[in-house]
């Protein structure tokens, strides 16, 4: 019978890597800002650093902002953090941002919106860019919110760019997703078109006092109406978030929702999303491994021949994958760009 591999207690990391994990712990927020960064450049300690403070996260209530441009999101997140810090909370922003077409960087408009927050240390902001990326921001998205939530945070708040795929896998990663849309964008069914109705908890309908905003929920209430009976049932609210008007009321459904969702744990349900967690890890960092070793491994014969074209990248695969003694070679070269 074979052995089960060893699993060791703690991740080793470099002695400059201990020292900032350290700092993390005590809440040095520098400390925390460098490991995003970490994350945000796919470095190889990257998964090292959340098998590290991964028993510290799962406490906070991490809530999705989505929904189309114009309608008003950082707005309304910029109400609620002012809610949620009134109650005593420690909150985190991740902003998604979208791309600077110039520098591939994210425009940081939404921390622009947000200066109100700029000098309270209860209260930390970050955005990264989308750079025209899916499943890779999806996973850092993920690894950065861990990073949050390990630091301590209470409110982890995810506000995307748009309605995008990218979007809706990044809501994934929500407990409680809100979905914004504003009387001017149309009616509810482009919100059923967009994904969004499947994944709302909580639908709210900003800058209510424009014209169309009644006849958005009675559609939007009706949608939810015809909903599946059973289990939670997404209310609609009203809000103008500039004005701070109906934003307690979406404070008290989230902290509903929150209890609701604590009170129905599945125990199978909790599997899955590990499992899932599992599988999108594991890929990305083969192939991260892959594509630091490739990059590496310049001599190599099969490379070489796939270079010159006289063999197809499929033929150079299964070759790679039908060799267990090239395959392992493969993975420790890109471990850290370096052979181990």
């Amino acid at each position: 019978m074979a052995t089960q591999p060893e699993i060791t207690t703690e991740a080793a990391v470099s002695p400059r890597l201990d020292k900032l994990l350290e700092r993390f712990e005590r809440g040095d927020k520098v400390a925390l800002a460098r490991l995003i960064t970490l994350i945000e450049n796919h470095a190889p300690e990257r998964n090292a650093v959340i098998e590290r403070i991964y028993a510290k996260t799962g406490r906070a209530h991490i809530i999705g902002i989505t929904g189309p441009p114009g309608a008003g999101k950082s707005t309304l997140v910029n109400v609620m953090i002012a809610k949620y810090r009134a109650l005593g909370k420690q909150v985190a922003v991740l902003a998604i941002d979208p791309s600077s077409p110039f520098s591939g960087g994210a425009v940081l408009g939404d921390r622009v919106r947000m200066t109100d927050h700029y000098k309270d240390t209860g209260v930390y902001i970050r955005s990264i860019s989308s750079r025209g990326s899916h499943g890779g921001l999806s996973r850092a998205a993920r690894e950065i919110v861990k990073l949050l939530d390990g630091f301590g945070h209470d409110i982890i708040i995810i506000e995307t760019v748009g309605v995008g795929q990218t979007e809706l896998g990044i809501m994934d990663l929500a407990e409680t997703t809100v979905v914004v849309t504003v009387p001017e964008g149309g009616d509810a069914v482009q919100v059923m078109k967009a994904g969004l109705n499947e994944i709302a908890d909580v639908f709210v309908v900003n800058k209510a006092d424009r014209d169309g905003a009644d006849r958005i929920k009675a559609e939007l209430e009706l949608n939810v109406h015809l909903r599946p009976a059973g289990g939670w049932r997404p209310p609609v609210l009203m809000t103008q978030a500039s004005a701070d008007k109906g934003v307690d009321r979406l404070i008290e459904m989230l902290q509903k929702h929150h209890e609701y969702v604590a009170a129905n744990r599945d125990g199978s349900q909790e599997a899955e999303r590990r499992m899932h967690e599992l599988i999108e890890v594991l890929s990305g960092e083969l192939e991260d491994r892959a594509a630091r070793a490739l990059k590496n491994a310049g001599a190599d014969e099969l490379l070489a021949s796939v270079r010159a074209g006289q063999i197809n990248p499929y033929g150079a695969v299964r070759t790679i994958l039908d060799d267990p003694a090239r395959l392992t070679d493969l993975l420790a070269l890109g471990k850290n760009g370096n052979r181990q």
